[in-house]
């Protein structure tokens, strides 16, 4: 059997595991259920994707992000391992042929959105796939105590009940121990062993400053290093890159209002450092690999310290010095403060928005669960004179406790497929010359779409046929209505999907002990972050830690409280020192010198360094690596 080391090298490149990699993979080449607690950049990922080339079969993934699932599918095709998804956009053709190739082995990973477990045809395949792992993916959603909970995520339990000997892992990257244990519970994992990396990030300076200028003191902190900014609304996404780019600031904006050529653009600029700020919403980051962030500010504070570890995660996923800032005022504290009663709602609003709902997508009642409905909130809110932000809350609730799962607005390109004879579209042009032609261009441009649904581009081809865009598209519903082809035009934009029988509003069952639960959960996360906000004693990390668990968490020393607790800085003859033990042990750049030091620290390490360099003390390489000469 291949080594999970020689899997790794092969196809990722890399001559071994992070910490605690190697050990959760082990576990599961074991047949041992697993649950993995990895911080944000701690490579979850690879923990499955190994175990899927080692052995024989294929690996479910389960996970809540299409974005997300999209992305990894396609790194891990780029790389030479066959995977897929499915999801959402997916038509029941493609459903279908994508199964079809998962049962006669075609694939090493299957994704799948949790809500898709659900579905009659994935039901009929599922018994028939050669399972040798199930991973979940973000598996704090399942717990209805975390701060992301999907009811979707409850089933999984059933593909348990289907494949008992097949390991399952679990990965998130925030749960506090009481989350932890209902992962295990709701998963029904048995004898698990438990992973836990810390969820200390050294080489991160956090910050956190009360302001009533933060436009000012977010462009004072902002450099030329690739940056993050995070800010709660899409408007003030938008105002906040307009700001940075009028006062010089190479910045993009990334928020799910975008088109997605857009959101592609913006991402691409990031990536390629054309734009080294990026100003999102908190729909940003997740499954970026993007390691050198210097930089993760808050423009106003998350709702909870789960969110805030998350984002300022993102800095310094390279290991290297990197700092988080946090700002808040008055503002951001009465908003925390209120946001109990606003996303915890009376009865009676519920039971409004639930109606609001059903006449909306004109929902009969009694019609059957489990369909798709294009949902557009303001539109939806508009109409029924529902203030947006109450709205929203709402419909999350009632999504928590099962009535239905709103998905991303994600694109699906379309997809063409030939379901007439041959002969059919021969004859075609006797009485449509117009749509023989673009008959015959699509055939000729996709050899497989005769066979199953292909993704297409309408403007690619209708440049290619020479006709304009509109009257290939005419054309193409033409042929569909001719029943010729199967044409699945699908475009940008929300769902709902309904998992109930509607009910009459007034006989919809809620479940109001649990949504009371919830309620006292969220107030004391709140007032967790609030106090985060506010703490000027207790070291900011420390604080994280123990919240997340870590009982015997010590000072940072790398934070503003650790900072002004210390009241002093350390001596110019103790940095050196330290800077010259440092290179006594292996030579080193200058990020990794001063990766733990305050940022005031690492300005003063630098003049060291630049000055040791003057006299001769020490050499630098054109790489930046920096050397102790042996004469010193």
């Amino acid at each position: 059997m291949i080594t999970p080391e020689a899997v790794l090298k092969q196809y990722w490149g890399y001559n071994g595991f992070r910490p605690l990699q190697k050990d959760i993979i082990m576990s599961v080449l074991a047949d041992r259920d697993t649950l993995a607690l990895l911080p944000t950049g701690g490579g979850k990922s690879v923990c499955y994707q190994v175990p899927a080339m080692v052995r024989e079969g294929m690996c479910l993934v389960i996970s809540p992000l299409i974005a997300l699932m999209q992305d990894q599918v396609k790194r891990l095709t780029d790389i030479g391992i066959p995977a897929v998804s499915l999801h959402s956009g997916m038509n029941h053709k493609m459903v279908k042929a994508t199964l079809e190739m998962a049962r006669a082995g075609e694939y090493k990973l299957l994704y799948v959105s949790p809500e898709r477990l659900q579905t009659y045809l994935f039901n009929d395949f599922l018994p028939t796939l050669d399972l040798n792992l199930v991973a979940i993916d973000e598996a704090h959603c399942i717990s209805q105590w975390g701060h992301d909970f999907r009811p979707d995520y409850l089933k999984i339990a059933t593909v348990r009940e289907l494949f008992t000997n097949v390991p399952m892992l679990a990965l998130t990257a925030t749960a506090t121990q009481e989350v932890q244990l209902d992962i295990a519970k709701q998963l029904k994992l048995k004898n698990y062993e438990l992973f836990k990396q810390s969820f200390a990030r050294k080489n991160i300076f956090y910050q956190v400053n009360y302001t009533e200028k933060k436009n000012a003191d977010m462009l004072g902190a902002i450099g030329n290093d690739c940056s993050i900014v995070y800010c709660r609304s899409r408007k003030l996404t938008e105002m906040t890159g307009d700001y940075l780019a009028q006062n010089g600031i190479r910045a993009a904006v990334y928020h799910a209002g975008l088109k997605k050529e857009e959101r592609e653009a913006a991402q691409e600029k990031w990536m390629k450092n054309e734009a080294n700020v990026m100003v999102a919403t908190t729909a940003f980051g997740m499954g970026i690999d993007k390691p050198d962030v210097r930089l993760v500010v808050h423009y106003d504070s998350p709702e909870h310290l789960e969110a805030w570890y998350q984002e300022a995660g993102r800095a310094g996923r390279d290991g290297l010095a990197s700092d988080a800032i946090s700002m808040y005022n008055k503002v951001d504290i009465k908003r925390l403060e209120e946001s109990t009663d606003l996303q915890y709602p009376p009865e009676a609003y519920l039971r409004k928005v639930y109606q609001a709902v059903a006449e909306y997508l004109q929902i009969p009642i009694s019609a059957e669960p489990y369909h798709y409905y294009p949902f557009d909130v303001f539109d939806f809110c508009k109409k029924f004179s529902l203030l947006p932000i109450e709205a929203i809350y709402a419909l999350k609730l009632l999504e928590r406790d099962g009535l239905w799962t709103l998905s991303e607005a994600v694109y699906q390109p379309s997809t063409v497929q030939f379901i007439a004879d041959r002969h059919v579209i021969d004859s075609l042009g006797h009485s449509h010359e117009k749509l023989a032609y673009v008959a015959v261009g699509l055939l000729r441009m996709f050899n497989s779409i005769f066979y199953y649904p292909t993704a297409i581009r309408e403007s690619a081809v209708a440049f290619r046929l020479k006709i304009k865009q509109p009257e290939l598209i005419m054309a193409m519903e033409q042929l569909h209505r001719m029943e010729i082809i199967d044409y699945n035009k699908t475009g940008e934009g929300p769902q709902m999907f309904f998992h109930h029988r509607r009910v009459d509003s007034q006989h919809l069952l809620i479940d109001l002990n649990r949504i009371a639960i919830l309620r006292k959960r969220h107030q004391e996360r709140t007032d967790k972050m609030i106090a985060f906000l506010r703490n000027t004693t207790v070291c900011r990390e420390q604080f994280v830690l123990q919240y997340f668990g870590e009982a015997e968490a010590q000072q940072c020393g790398h934070c503003d409280v650790c900072r002004n607790n210390a009241n002093k800085t350390i001596s110019i003859k103790d940095l050196t020192n330290d800077l010259l033990l440092q290179l006594a042990e292996s030579n080193r750049t200058l990020p990794q010198l001063t990766a733990q030091l305050t940022p005031n620290e690492r300005e003063r390490a630098t003049q060291i360094i630049r000055d040791m360099l003057d006299e001769g003390t020490l050499s630098i390489d054109e790489h930046g690596v920096i050397a102790l000469l042996d004469a010193y």
